[in-house]
């Protein structure tokens, strides 16, 4: 497979299969754990774009602190993920 297509998987093929497998595994099993469905999430991820689109632009404020609170925990851990990535 040519180099594009490696550098876009991240790896080769059957690497990237196994870990989207693993992956796939782990979110199973807290998706089972926390009692969730794929339809229920499907379902709540609709409520929320409704209630987006009834409460108008004060959501997105909303999202801003929604985004913000994210970052605090994600942007360091993807730090510390880059700086001590062995290459």
């Amino acid at each position: 497979m040519s180099n594009s297509f490696h550098a876009f998987l991240g790896g080769s093929l059957g690497r990237v299969a196994i870990k989207l497998l693993t992956l796939s595994f782990l979110a199973g099993i807290v998706m089972n754990f926390l009692g969730w469905t794929p339809q229920n999430l499907m379902q709540k991820i609709m409520e929320f774009l409704k209630s987006l689109w009834k409460t108008g632009f004060i959501t997105f404020t909303n999202l801003f602190h929604i985004t913000v609170m994210g970052a605090v925990i994600v942007v360091p851990i993807f730090l510390f993920l880059r700086i001590f990535r062995k290459k």
